[in-house]
């Protein structure tokens, strides 16, 4: 029962690092998308700060993205069952490897056999983007910078 309990607690940690992200992530696209439409006054010493800070701004949000990916794969995992599930060996991920990093798909073992190879078994770290959406086909549906702020009380 005690795993159960912890894996509760985790996906409450999840969906508030997805909530988080989500956030963090819009009001990112914001100020990025704010600044490509602005006049630069200045000379080239300040274009070049502006352009290095429009840089880091891209590159975090791009890391976001990155780990709101992670997160919201995992949430996926806990509702189908297979989360703390190893991807590469099919043991359990111990307990404190998930509290340390939630959204972790491998063990410790596989871990390192991953870095090392860049594969561990038939898993190869690629995440299944065609399977991300939670509304049937995403062809069909307009994606605006909007739709980031989602209602979160599902």
């Amino acid at each position: 029962m005690a795993r159960t309990d912890a894996l509760l607690q985790l996906h409450r940690a999840l969906v508030g690092r997805r909530t988080e992200l989500r956030k963090r992530l819009g009001m990112e696209l914001d100020i990025l998308s704010a600044g490509k439409g602005m006049q630069r006054a200045g000379d080239a010493a300040d274009a070049a700060f502006d352009s290095s800070g429009e840089e880091l701004s891209s590159q975090l949000a791009e890391l976001e993205a990155k780990e709101l990916v992670q997160v919201e794969r995992a949430i996926r995992r806990l509702k189908n069952g297979s989360y703390g599930t190893c991807e590469g060996c099919q043991t359990k991920i111990p307990m404190a490897r998930l509290s340390a990093l939630p959204y972790s798909t491998l063990c410790i073992k596989c871990q390192r056999e991953f870095e090392r190879d860049g594969s561990v078994g038939d898993y190869t770290g690629e995440a299944d983007y065609g399977r991300m959406a939670d509304h049937g086909n995403m062809d069909e549906r307009e994606v605006r910078l909007a739709d980031l702020e989602i209602d979160l009380s599902r």
